[in-house]
C-alpha cells in the first residue's frame, strides 16, 4: 500500500471489504493480485482473490503465519484460487496486511491452472 492520502493497494496486499455477491453487510478479506500503473482504473479497481476461514474445500492455499510480511487475519485463512473478482476502491474498508511474494505468485499460478 502506498503512503498517499488516498492509498493505492499493491500486489500482495490483503484488504477487507464488501463481497460483490453478498453486499456490504457480508464483507471479507481479499488478496490483491493486480494493480498495474498505466492501466485503466489504476488505484480504483483491483483484481483480487477471496480469502476464507473455511478448511473443508479441496484446493485451498494455506497461509502460514510466516507468509505475513505485515498484519494478518484474526482467524487462520486460506486463499481460494478460483474465486477471482474485480473489486472497487470504494468497496474496501481497510488494509489488513501483506503476504510475501512467493505465496502470491503461487496463488496466481493456481488461478492460471484453474483457467486452463
Amino acid at each position: 500500500m502506498t503512503d498517499e492520502e488516498t492509498p493505492i493497494f499493491e500486489r500482495g496486499d490483503v484488504v477487507y471489504g464488501a463481497d460483490p455477491f453478498k453486499g456490504d453487510e457480508n464483507a471479507r478479506p481479499w488478496l490483491v493480485l493486480s494493480n498495474h500503473d498505466g492501466r485503466p482504473f489504476h488505484g480504483e479497481q483491483y483484481i483480487a482473490l477471496t480469502l476464507t476461514s473455511k478448511s473443508w474445500m479441496d484446493g485451498l492455499i494455506e497461509i502460514p503465519e510466516t507468509s505475513w510480511v505485515r498484519g494478518g487475519t484474526p482467524d487462520d485463512s486460506r486463499i481460494v484460487p478460483w474465486a477471482v473478482q474485480s473489486i472497487d476502491y470504494e468497496d474496501i474498508d481497510f488494509w489488513q496486511g501483506r503476504l510475501d511474494s512467493a505465496l502470491v505468485d503461487g496463488a496466481v499460478a493456481s488461478l492460471v491452472d484453474e483457467l486452463q
